[in-house]
């Protein structure tokens, strides 16, 4: 049953006179649980004699606010918002194997690959296995033992997919949490280093210098981050080899998928970060796991252009989530045991405070970044020239929304190179009313569970 204040502010909203402008904002919003609140104008002026040509003022707009969509996206804040960051991160990806937005559909004769760098382990946990569609015992062993903390390594269980179990470890006590936190914090710089022994590799395998392979080759990736159920990250990447301009050219004739997998190979199993000794903390050689995954991408085979695109974009949507932690910062002075946090989670948070208070590791930021697990690296990243940018797409998408309000009449029709646009704008607040909640998910099918409540002013 609602609360009797959300009942309230719901008939007070329907019985205003500006509320069919609100509902048309919310429908604008295309469904965002957490809209931000604009205040301000837009004037069109005519450059050489000073007239106003035309004027926007949310003055006019209910509540005196224009709502605009917050554009996150993570789908466990506004799945709405995170749909369509998702579905720009399809046409980036896919234009980059498949041509469009920009890229030559020469492209699709060049080398690529999907590769998988995954982390190590640090320490046996609950896993789902299946072979020929059948589910496999977790970690059947016969003669198993305990640990030195008394525990059975051992479990037959044949888990679903949806069990709390999994990713957690056999033994919390053994298992490496300090390890776990300190790969996610230095994953990114591990992807960097990959990437620059994979052109060294291929530099020695053409018999050139890397300054004169740069001249015959451009490897071009684009990258998503994946947090296993453990709670570490590992890189979902498409790594391409163009010629010298980029997609627009061809790459040498030496320069064969055959050539980049050896190089991805290479790198993958030659890289290191190392961690210097702190106090309480050995020093670690951090590298990527045993587990590479090497696949070469077709148009009409196995794995094709369309089936990693929607890969890459599922993943790049989504952040620590499938761990059990939050998805907003979390304080040292919180009461952990007090939040909504699975146990594994819980420890691997408390050891990011634990680390991120010791000198030598400051620079990690561990503490701040202790709701990810430790990693504060971009979740999908990628190389100038392999294909267009999230902000060419949103220009599209813009250019596309100003000449329909033109068309409509919403907007008069001007020459934007000249015409003057003066802008002004400042926060005024974000989320819904109760009220406001109850009719915003009755509008966009939102469900209400998922609305944020309004924060005007800001705070």
């Amino acid at each position: 049953m609602p609360h009797p204040h959300a009942v309230a502010g719901m008939v007070s909203r329907l019985n205003d006179p500006h509320y069919a402008r609100w509902a048309s904002q919310v429908r604008a919003t295309g469904g965002c649980r957490q809209p931000i609140h604009l205040r301000g104008r837009v004037d069109h002026i005519d450059p050489a004699t000073g007239e106003l040509l035309h004027r926007y003022s949310t003055r006019a707009e209910p509540g005196g606010v224009l709502r605009v969509p917050c554009k996150t996206r993570r789908a466990s804040r506004c799945p709405a918002c995170a749909e369509v960051y998702r579905a720009d991160t399809y046409q980036l990806i896919r234009a980059g194997l498949a041509g469009g937005k920009g890229v030559p559909e020469t492209v699709t004769g060049h080398p690529c690959l999907f590769v998988t760098l995954t982390a190590p382990s640090f320490g046996v946990v609950h896993t789902r296995r299946e072979k020929n569609g059948k589910v496999l015992p977790c970690h059947a062993r016969r003669d198993s033992g305990t640990c030195p903390h008394g525990r059975v390594m051992s479990c037959t269980a044949r888990h679903g997919t949806e069990e709390t179990r999994l990713g957690e470890p056999l033994c919390p006590d053994c298992y490496d949490y300090a390890g776990s936190v300190l790969f996610n914090a230095l994953s990114p710089e591990l992807w960097r280093r990959f990437t620059l022994a994979l052109r060294r590799r291929l530099a020695k395998t053409a018999g050139l210098t890397v300054r004169e392979l740069r001249e015959q080759v451009t490897v071009s990736f684009a990258k998503v981050a994946e947090y296993q159920r453990r709670g570490v990250v590992h890189f979902h990447a498409v790594i391409r080899l163009d010629g010298p301009d980029g997609p627009t050219a061809s790459p040498p004739s030496w320069a064969t998928a055959d050539a980049l997998e050896d190089a991805v190979r290479h790198a993958a199993s030659a890289v290191a970060v190392t961690v210097p000794a702190v106090k309480g903390e050995p020093a670690r050689v951090l590298r990527w796991g045993a587990q590479l995954d090497v696949r070469p991408i077709t148009m009409g085979g196995e794995l094709t252009d369309q089936a990693v695109a929607g890969y890459i974009a599922k993943y790049a949507t989504k952040a620590a989530e499938c761990v059990g932690t939050l998805d907003r910062r979390i304080s040292p002075l919180d009461d952990l045991d007090a939040l909504p946090l699975r146990e594994h989670a819980r420890r691997l948070i408390t050891e990011c405070f634990r680390l991120g208070a010791l000198d030598g590791l400051a620079d990690l930021r561990l503490t701040q970044w202790a709701h990810m697990l430790g990693f504060r690296g971009h979740f999908s990243t990628k190389s100038r020239r392999y294909s267009t940018t999230f902000g060419q797409i949103r220009e599209e998408r813009a250019e596309h929304m100003r000449a329909e309000a033109v068309s409509t009449g919403r907007l008069p029709l001007f020459d934007e190179d000249t015409v003057l646009v003066i802008t002004e704008w400042e926060y005024a607040g974000q989320g819904y009313s109760l009220g406001d909640a109850l009719l915003a998910a009755a509008l966009t099918g939102v469900p209400l569970a998922g609305v944020a409540l309004a924060d005007p002013g800001g705070r």
